[in-house]
């Protein structure tokens, strides 16, 4: 199967890399009745409530930008396929030069480094939002079950990229055309970005959304890993809305392949359209 996904955006190639996929419990979305989900799904003809990894790569202007990378081998047997999908892409790893972190979650770092702890980008900048590194290279603030792991990595992925890291806050440009999208709620600094490039744009819309067959329908439907689920629920509400308003062709961390989308509103919620 492919693990790539190719559109244009003025003078830049973008291209989806789907590191892989799992299927969530329902127990993952504590706030919604089982029957509800199990609602959502019947509608969106699902029986399952799937969700992708994915990277992004930007090609432009002689840049090579990768945005996050997937779980690695962490989640188990389904996952771990970003290098497939960057040789399907015809990139190599030593030819990133920028690499972009929307936030410092496992399932968006852990192909940042081996096992061992050694970077996998030799030559790339590592660009992280300045909250998401205040909070999770503090010991301090990343304490118990599951945040002492995710803290763990976090500073293992900082400490890999050493003197190649940087650090962005929401009005600097990461890189030429690449701007930050502040998206709160999700974890203390999580973001995403605008990619403007001859008169076209994409939206990286980050982890608003992690199912999308729920979450699109219903954006009232929180996951358990937003660390503040009534402000990551307002921004997703927000976001969609304006997505639906001006028609903007966006992306995200867990959208299933080919994740190239459109929103419409529908009923009380939305529809993602694949243009």
């Amino acid at each position: 199967m492919s693990r790539t996904a190719t559109r244009t955006i003025g003078e830049a190639e973008v291209t989806i890399l789907t590191d892989g996929g799992i299927s969530f419990p329902a127990e993952y979305f504590p706030e919604t009745d089982e029957a509800h989900i199990r609602e959502l799904l019947r509608e969106a003809g699902r029986s399952e409530i799937e969700t992708n990894f994915n990277a992004m790569l930007i090609r432009t202007g002689g840049r090579v930008i990768l945005t996050d990378s997937g779980p690695r081998d962490l989640f188990g047997p389904t996952c771990g396929f970003l290098p497939e999908a960057m040789r399907e892409a015809g990139v190599a790893p030593e030819e990133v030069d920028t690499l972009v972190a929307t936030h410092l979650h496992p399932d968006h770092i852990a192909g940042m480094i081996t096992a061992e702890g050694k970077a996998v980008f030799p030559n790339a900048t590592l660009h992280v939002p300045e909250a998401e590194h205040a909070f999770w290279s503090d010991e301090s603030k990343t304490t118990g079950d599951p945040i002492s792991d995710w803290g763990k990595l976090a500073r293992a992925v900082l400490a890999a990229y050493g003197d190649r890291l940087k650090l962005f806050g929401p009005k600097d440009e990461i890189a030429p055309g690449l701007t930050p999208i502040t998206l709160p709620g999700h974890t203390p600094g999580h973001s995403g970005w605008r990619l403007a490039s001859g008169g076209a744009q994409l939206l990286h819309v980050g982890d608003i959304i992690h199912a999308p067959a729920l979450q699109a329908a219903d954006p009232e439907v929180a996951i358990a890993f937003d660390m503040d689920i009534p402000t990551a629920r307002d921004t997703r509400k927000r976001l969609l809305d304006e997505l639906a308003a001006d028609g903007a062709l966006f992306t995200g961390g867990h959208f299933l392949h080919p994740a190239f989308h459109r929103v419409e509103r529908k009923g009380q919620g939305y529809r993602l359209v694949r243009p």
